[in-house]
């Protein structure tokens, strides 16, 4: 009889644990980005996971060919519940996500990043960050210039800190990199009508400018020069005294840097500087989409966005939290300051093989 009943008992408990672990949610979620950020994804998804005993985060990190794989997810029928996205990609997948106008609070994000987030009317995800490319300097080398600086007036640093042993300016060979060279014009790629404008007057006097700082000045390295490194690596070691790059730096710069550094926008010139944005989508077809939206609030709330601030990786989209970054040190309230003279990249559903057969074409 004892032994009857103590098989039962582990029957029983067998079949409670079965039954505990069947009601568990699935939640697919996935993301590019560094080790770092991984880090900082996995502790989020855990407090979730804390908070939300019923729901499992199942993480996907897609660290290269994000979107290309992305868009195999689509295709098979196996796309994450739950897509980082940012808002160069969002048109291409307008039709497979969820509208979440309904679930943002959109008083608490800046208006670039809802606008980024958006397409065709449709909020197609809630916004994490906002993204603008700034200059980094080394003010050991050069100093500070003002946020009243001109196009001019960058040309003429980079020259005077050039050097043997010590490159101006940095320099990269895609349009990304040149856009904010372009708009300072007036050119671009697109228009905010979604036209094509890269052979206008201002984008070629852009496109020229830019190629100038390489070719002619001397001022930026070749990719010869910077050889088997990187340009963040030349800057940290005292070969190159202004760095244009983004946010996501940041912490590497402030934990490598053994010099004086700060940060300087970008020269404000005839069109609004470019930004762009990163934000959580939903897949229209999910069969969890009550839990991807809890799981998208919480990502979203100020609480997760203070702490992704705390982190030194982004710029967060939640005007709250990024209050965090409203700083003296190292000009670091620049990155908020700059927000205010930046407005959405233009883009459409062809902007990246537009953009693509822009860099094959230039060759800058």
């Amino acid at each position: 009889m004892i032994k009857k009943s103590l098989v039962l008992l582990i029957v029983s408990v067998l079949l409670c644990g079965c039954t505990a672990k069947s009601s568990l949610e699935e939640v697919t979620f996935s993301s590019w980005g560094s080790i770092s950020e991984v880090e900082i994804i996995k502790k989020v998804i855990r407090d979730f996971e804390e908070e939300n005993p019923s729901v499992k985060i199942k993480f996907l990190h897609i660290p290269q060919n994000y979107f290309q794989k992305i868009q195999l997810l689509f295709a098979s029928n196996t796309a994450p519940d739950v897509i980082f996205i940012n808002n160069l990609y969002l048109p291409v997948y307008e039709s497979r996500l969820e509208d979440l106008s309904e679930i943002i609070d959109k008083e608490k994000f800046y208006p670039q990043a809802l606008k980024g987030m958006s397409y065709n009317g449709r909020t197609l995800g809630v916004p994490r960050d906002i993204s603008n490319q700034i200059f980094y300097v080394n003010t050991d080398m050069m100093s500070l210039p003002a946020k009243e600086w001109t196009i001019e007036d960058l040309l003429k640093y980079a020259q005077k800190a050039t050097s043997k042993d010590v490159f101006g300016i940095s320099y990269e060979d895609t349009i990304y990199w040149a856009l904010p060279y372009l708009r300072y014009f007036g050119g671009g790629v697109l228009d905010m009508d979604g036209n094509v404008i890269i052979n206008t007057p201002g984008s070629i006097e852009g496109i020229d400018f830019y190629r100038a700082l390489k070719n002619k000045y001397k001022v930026a390295p070749s990719d010869s020069q910077v050889g088997s490194s990187t340009l963040a690596q030349m800057f940290l070691d005292k070969k190159l005294a202004m760095y244009f790059s983004g946010r996501w730096l940041y912490p590497k710069i402030s934990e490598k840097a053994d010099f004086n550094w700060a940060v300087i926008n970008f020269p404000i010139g005839k069109t609004p500087l470019p930004c762009d944005v990163s934000g959580w989508a939903i897949s229209k077809n999910s069969k969890h989409k009550e839990s991807a939206i809890k799981f998208v609030k919480y990502l979203s709330d100020e609480k997760t966005a203070k702490y992704f601030a705390e982190t030194g990786l982004i710029v967060p989209a939640n005007i709250e939290a990024s209050k965090l970054l409203n700083k003296d040190e190292h000009n670091e309230k620049v990155f908020l300051e700059v927000i205010n003279y930046s407005e959405n990249t233009p883009v459409n559903k062809n902007y990246k093989k537009l953009t693509d057969e822009i860099n094959d074409t230039l060759r800058l």
